[in-house]
């Protein structure tokens, strides 16, 4: 089973990074297909914490193939200061272990500037962008005025487009956003200087990744975000500015649907949310807080305290259905050793009836009323375990309901920080569904 996704099935922040870590040390490519660094994996690599932002996380695997596909939107100043990191930590030692599809939109200076500003005129209404200029940047792909990754290898041409762009950005910043005008000759002077040195990260990585896949390579597929964040699906409009689905690997690595074998599904033993929009198991109390802070919920990328709750099967059936899983796998259960009772969402009530599905307007997610079942927990610590049968028998019961009701099989469980602390149920890339 060469061709893996691997998706968040939440609203992000769901431990993907270190699950992608361990998959990917049984991977032979590594790709990244959506978002920008408006999302964080966080990954503990012998005790030290790295954090990557848009490169794939197989890059700390040595001999990975790592790719970062069209469907991203790039910050040049963001990739060069990951890529310095990396390598002064001993990290990604060999350049051509990196492609960058030639399509990648560029996330420009004036983006950020209009993200922020944009976010500071809406007050109480904020979406809680975290102002790293994705959305501008996504806005401009679709208005066909955004600048791509090929754009790079031709500096000349680069000089000129840029001159154009900010004089008609500035307009912009200056007399509705309210904002400073750009100094255009330091923007392209910056910009000429990251032509030199990512131009040679440039490839034709749609046709790279067909080729690979069809010699029967392993290839996993890295979301960022998660699927409630989906700029379609997700609780709009609190949610991302790319699409954060399974299907959209195919759209942002540029493969046929065809190619994928398997479809894996990322949860924690629990919720959490950054950010506004509506939340039906929130915890609004001290177990929240303890949650919060035994599970160390902070953005990687913002810092910002996430919003802690109960699991949601009513929106994790939700997630099941539209990315087609075939696999899950379930993060951060050993935060939830000596809680007890523990609580699992089974569905939603909205004025007195029982929802069929998720809804889409984000007045009625407001309200429903979350339905939900207890469960005895457990006093254990569960991060010296490796095997399914030797977890205690209320945690088999917790995680035995979770699989039943959501007809999804689990396929691994983290049980603590450091990336050899899961239990794995099976490989990844093993029999064909």
């Amino acid at each position: 089973m060469p061709v893996v996704v691997l998706i968040g099935a939440q609203w992000g922040d769901e431990g993907k990074g270190k699950v992608v870590d361990y998959f990917a040390s049984k991977a032979d490519v590594v790709v990244r297909f959506q978002g920008g660094n408006n999302a964080g994996h966080t990954l503990v690599v012998g005790g030290e914490k790295i954090i990557l932002h848009l490169i794939p996380s197989g890059i700390l695997h040595p001999g990975k193939l790592c790719i970062i596909g069209n469907g991203l939107v790039v910050d040049p100043k963001v990739l060069l200061e990951e890529i310095d990191g990396l390598k002064a930590k001993g990290h990604f030692k060999d350049d051509s272990k990196l492609k960058i599809s030639e399509r990648v939109q560029l996330i420009l200076p004036y983006h950020r500037e209009i993200d922020v500003a944009s976010e500071a005129k809406k007050g109480k209404s904020k979406i809680g962008t975290t102002g790293r200029g994705i959305g501008p940047s996504y806005a401009d792909k679709a208005s066909r005025s955004g600048f791509r990754f090929c754009d790079l290898k031709h500096p000349a041409q680069l000089e000129k487009k840029l001159k154009e762009a900010i004089k008609e950005k500035n307009i912009y910043l200056t007399r509705v956003a309210g904002a400073k005008p750009l100094n255009a000759k330091k923007v392209i002077k910056e910009f000429l200087g990251y032509s030199k040195r990512l131009a040679k990260y440039a490839d034709n990585t749609s046709l790279l990744l067909d080729r690979l896949a069809r010699q029967r390579k392993r290839v996993l597929f890295e979301g960022a975000q998660g699927t409630m964040l989906d700029l379609d699906h997700g609780t709009y409009p609190y949610v991302t500015s790319s699409n954060t689905v399974a299907a959209a690997a195919c759209v942002g690595a540029g493969i046929s649907p065809l190619l994928i074998d398997r479809i894996i599904g990322v949860s924690k033993a629990y919720t959490t949310r950054v950010g506004g929009g509506p939340f039906p198991t929130e915890l609004f109390d001290k177990l929240g807080d303890m949650i919060r802070e035994r599970g160390g919920e902070y953005g990687s990328t913002t810092g910002r305290p996430r919003r802690c709750g109960w699991i949601d099967l009513a929106q994790l059936k939700y997630a099941a259905r539209i990315n087609g899983l075939t696999d899950l796998v379930i993060t951060k259960l050993d935060v939830l050793s000596g809680i007890s009772p523990l609580k699992i969402c089974t569905g939603y009530k909205y004025k007195g009836s029982l929802l069929k599905d998720f809804p889409a307007e984000v007045e009625i997610v407001s309200a429903v009323k979350p339905v939900f079942k207890e469960f005895k927990g457990w006093k254990s610590e569960l991060g010296n375990i490796r095997d399914l049968g030797d977890l205690p028998s209320q945690t088999k019961s917790y995680l035995r309901f979770i699989e039943d009701q959501l007809e999804v099989p689990i396929l691994a469980v983290s049980v603590g920080k450091e990336r050899d602390e899961i239990i794995v149920m099976s490989e990844p890339f093993l029999a064909k569904v």
